[in-house]
């Protein structure tokens, strides 16, 4: 994986030789050779990274184009590092010039001095270089191996299980089959997708197999699609196959044909027949594509069934046929279980003494049969020990590195990973610093990618919209898993399996990539970049080089800090670092030290105890994300203002209470002059505090996608509006009034932004602004304290993305009416305190979509809502907090109640605050309550 270090020091040369070429006297030449012989290397650096792991000599070779790559980096980096400036007036400032000619010259010889070093080794290395066939083979001598992967031989393997050794096979396979042989005569294509392991081919295989299916289609044939692809190969092995099946000779000149006359062949060939093609293994859109078009539509009930692990080239090439996806999913724990006592015990029972052990270990399989059949087949060689299962569950990184019977499970798992781009490869990696089974906030690693230098400049789009799409690319290749979604269908919180976590955190560690350090006596490599903390506080004296580190991440430390984290973990101190992580760190101020990280462009404090941020701060140009979120600070220093390449400013808190599940904002005061901060793209919470002049200010901040003010007044809104038509890039939008009777004027915006997806108002309203309607784009809607009259919503139904409306004392009247055809999209309803509400009435055709109804906290409301059993997608209806008459009507026993109206739906809950903690039933089970912890529901209903 050098590659991944060559380029991403080939785009830093790139920019650092045109910024900073005037200061480089004679320099620029030496850099550009580095460059160009880098660039020479970039082609052969992927094949030698596979090579070199069969192959001793090869490996050395790629750790020293890696680590010459690294020693370039820093050199640029310490180069900037010593060119940073204070700004002085008078003759301060003249003395201070002065100072900086000369160290600027001493660096200059510094780095020229240095350059001429890593020139020499440039200049060695490329006299080594190695060369490879056609084949991937090193032509450079016998000793060296092919680049083949081994788990390519056993790809078959798949094709070869009995069906004794298949579990939760029946139901997807029923499933597959009844799309393949029922529906319209037209070319039907259909999709399995899953992760590498998840048992694709095996299912399909099964299907395949199936007599009913071979009895239904006069012809079919299984391709598996070699990597890398290659159009004619595959071309006539479709032709070979077909006409093999029917025991007809193939056409003559097959060999000679180009790819337009082999798929006329084939064309011509299916035409005639109604034909079922397995195409295995399906990962870019161009394949599908080549065949696609050979693949004929004739009108005979044909059937494409392809496998991928991309979920684009699933959908994509099943729109035709009306998105016949199949996900495959992870086994459940009792299949799961089933399979590895097949595997590890011979059919027999798990011995009691090793059924805890064995769960455990199972545990992080989460359900991929793959990983159950590989790791049950290790356990099923190791002694019937307790101590040295233990010793598994505890090593398991370890073990897959080094066991030979889990070769075929590592390298199934990598092969998507060495698929990648170079740039996705890096941010893939970077998912290995969080902790196992941490959801990882999709923004947090969006902000973190871009302060790594991972996210190239694309043009018509930030830096966060690329890294956003580089994350898609991760979802849609089934690398990462989404573990949570926002109330608009985003992707919140994301994960990685945990198994090939532990295969990404070995490659990682040895690439000098990123360490881990779980343990107080932890050790890392003295070239390591980026450095992860997990519940431990590391003995500094066994790490005392982190020269080279870039990134420091802290997780779930324990103990409190009683000096500051940079001197207590690393004495030499880390002056390159860009990423300092001190989320939910026991600290109380703020680390001084800190300001001497000059080209840190990540900090976050969140969720720490610290008050105050030092004028100092000035000192951080390069910041560009400040994240202060659930920390005690309520002021920043004005010298924040220097921070021009600040994009992300979060300062603000909530007070849970729990005895109403609900919270208090708190954001930061004003700070005039605001508008400097031209690259802003998020600003939560400011309070405005009755400032004009800042109100105008906001309307500088053009590249803004996410507003959060505070305290607002009613006669502030009319410079608000002004403001607001200015921000064009607005996607959400949240205003808080002083108090919840001050009444928030919205009414002058007469030209709003038409990408504002979501808007909360927390405010009375005299009425509903009349451009709210006309934003298309919008999906999520917070009304809360509004106190609009009763038909006041009626001009929201007709919004044609929105996904979730959120009502708190929204409405004054006895009735809240959903008419028929309106809110057509809506999949989140909830309904809060309307205190004079008796009545809801939901007409048929009304919410279509709903998927989730919460009434709260409505004391005047005795019954269900009218209509309820027309919302036929409807999954869950919560009650917090209601009319001990209206949960009575929904008891099954109730003699003119209304659970028949309820009774389709799949959950029903009601919530009650008792004895400090709030109950949460299930209509049918009062007697088998759960109760909730106040922390529990806090995170339940943020």
């Amino acid at each position: 994986m050098a590659e991944i270090a060559v380029s991403f020091l080939l785009e830093k040369l790139s920019s650092f030789l045109q910024t900073e070429v005037e200061l480089l006297q004679g320099i620029p030449e030496d850099l550009e050779y580095i460059k160009n012989e880098l660039q020479s290397l970039k082609a052969v650096l992927r094949v030698a990274d596979s090579v070199g792991e069969s192959n001793q000599e090869l490996k050395v070779w790629v750790q020293q184009v890696r680590e010459v790559a690294y020693d370039t980096e820093d050199i640029l980096d310490e180069y900037k590092l010593d060119l940073v400036n204070d700004h002085r007036h008078g003759i301060d400032a003249f003395l201070h010039n002065v100072c900086c000619f000369t160290k600027n010259l001493k660096a200059q010889h510094r780095i020229a001095s240095k350059i001429q070093g890593i020139k020499s080794r440039m200049s060695n290395i490329s006299a080594r270089r190695p060369h490879f066939d056609n084949n991937g083979a090193n032509e450079q001598g016998p000793s060296s191996t092919g680049t083949v992967n081994p788990w390519l031989d056993r790809r078959g393997d798949a094709l070869l299980l009995d069906r004794v050794d298949l579990v939760g096979i029946d139901e997807p396979k029923d499933q597959l089959i009844k799309w393949l042989v029922e529906g319209n005569p037209g070319r039907k294509v259909i999709s399995v997708v899953g992760m590498g392991g998840s048992g694709k081919t095996t299912l399909v295989k099964q299907v395949y197999d199936n007599a009913n299916v071979k009895k239904h289609f006069a012809v079919h044939v299984w391709i598996t699609i070699s990597h890398p692809f290659k159009i004619e190969k595959l071309l006539r092995k479709m032709v070979r196959q077909l006409f093999d099946a029917i025991r007809k000779p193939v056409p003559q000149g097959v060999d000679d044909m180009d790819a337009v006359f082999l798929k006329m062949v084939l064309k011509d060939f299916l035409q005639q027949r109604r034909y079922l093609v397995v195409l295995d293994d399906v990962w870019h859109m161009n394949e599908w594509e080549v065949v696609s078009h050979a693949l004929a539509n004739n009108g005979r009930g044909s059937r494409v069934l392809l496998t991928t692990r991309n979920s684009e080239v699933a959908s994509t090439s099943c729109i035709e046929s009306g998105d016949k996806v199949f996900n495959v999913e992870p086994l459940s724990p009792d299949e799961s279980w089933i399979l590895f006592c097949k595997k590890c015990f011979r059919q027999n029972s798990c011995p009691p003494e090793l059924e805890k052990h064995s769960r455990r270990i199972l545990e992080k399989c989460e359900g991929l049969p793959l990983a159950i059949v590989a790791i049950s087949g290790v356990l099923a060689t190791k002694r019937r020990i307790v101590a040295e299962w233990e010793t598994v569950y505890r090593s398991l990184g370890a073990e897959i590195d080094d066991n030979s019977k889990l070769i075929n499970f590592k390298e199934v798992l990598l092969l998507s990973f060495n698929d990648l781009p170079y740039h996705l490869k890096s941010c893939f990696l970077y998912l290995s610093l969080f902790p196992e089974y941490h959801p990882i906030e999709s923004m947090r690693l969006i902000r973190l990618w871009i302060a790594e230098g991972f996210v190239e400049a694309k043009e018509g789009k930030t830096q966060e919209e690329v890294a956003d799409d580089y994350l898609n690319e991760l979802l849609n290749r089934s690398m990462v898993q989404i573990a949570g979604t926002a109330n608009d269908g985003r992707v919140k919180t994301c994960r990685i399996h945990d198994l090939l976590r532990e295969i990404i955190i070995s490659n990682a560690r040895d690439q000098n990539f990123v360490a881990v350090a779980k343990e107080q006596n932890a050790t890392w490599s003295d070239m390591v970049r980026r450095l992860a903390i997990h519940n431990t506080f590391p003995n500094a004296q066994q790490n005392k080089n982190v020269s080279h580190l870039r990134s420091l991440l802290i997780f779930g430390m324990g103990e409190p800090l009683f000096c500051p984290p940079k001197d207590t973990l690393f004495p030499n101190g880390c002056r390159l670092l860009k990423v300092l992580d001190l989320r939910a760190a026991p600290i109380q101020t703020f680390p001084e030290e800190v300001i001497n990280l000059r080209l840190l462009r990540y900090l976050s404090l969140r969720d720490t105890n610290i008050r105050t941020i030092p004028s100092s701060i000035r000192k951080l140009q390069d910041l560009e994300t400040l994240d202060l979120k659930h920390s005690q600070v309520t002021e920043l220093p004005v010298e924040i203002l220097k921070l021009r390449r600040l994009r992300h400013l979060l300062v603000y808190r909530y007070e849970f209470i729990s005895y109403s599940r609900f919270h208090s904002k708190y954001g930061f005061q004003a700070l005039p002059g605001i508008g400097a901060l031209q690259s802003l793209q998020k600003l939560c919470f400011m309070e405005v505090n009755h400032d004009n002049a800042l109100i105008i200010e906001l309307g500088k901040l053009t590249q803004l996608r996410r507003l959060g003010i505070t305290n607002l007044r009613k006669e502030d809104g009319k410079l608000l509006c002004s403001s607001i038509e200015k921000l064009i890039n607005l996607h959400a939008l949240s205003i808080v009034s002083s108090v919840k009777e001050e009444f928030i004027d919205l009414q002058y915006v007469s030209s709003p932004p038409q990408v504002l997806q979501r808007l909360y108002l927390y405010g009375r309203l005299e009425k509903l602004p009349d451009w709210i309607p006309s934003l298309e784009s919008l999906a999520v809607v917070y009304l809360k304290w509004s106190r609009l009259p009763d038909d006041a919503l009626e001009s929201l139904q007709n919004l044609p993305n929105l996904i979730h409306l959120e009502l708190l004392q929204a409405t004054e009247g006895n009735t809240l009416r959903f008419k028929a055809g309106g809110f057509e999209k809506l999949k989140h309803l909830g309904i809060d305190k309307f205190e004079g509400l008796k009545c809801i009435e939901v007409e048929k055709g009304a919410m279509p979509s709903l998927e989730k109804l919460s009434i709260q906290r409505c004391k005047l409301l005795e019954r269900v809502p009218l209509g309820i059993e027309y919302l036929d997608k409807l999954k869950v209806l919560e009650f917090f907090d209601m009319p001990e008459e209206l949960i009575m009507t929904l008891r099954p026993d109730a003699q003119g109640g209304d659970y028949s109206k309820v009774a389709n739906i799949p959950e029903v809950y009601y919530t009650y605050w008792r004895n400090g903690e709030w109950e949460v039933y299930s209509i049918d089970e009062r007697e088998h309550n759960t109760v909730i912890s106040s922390q529990i529901l806090q995170t339940r209903f943020k």
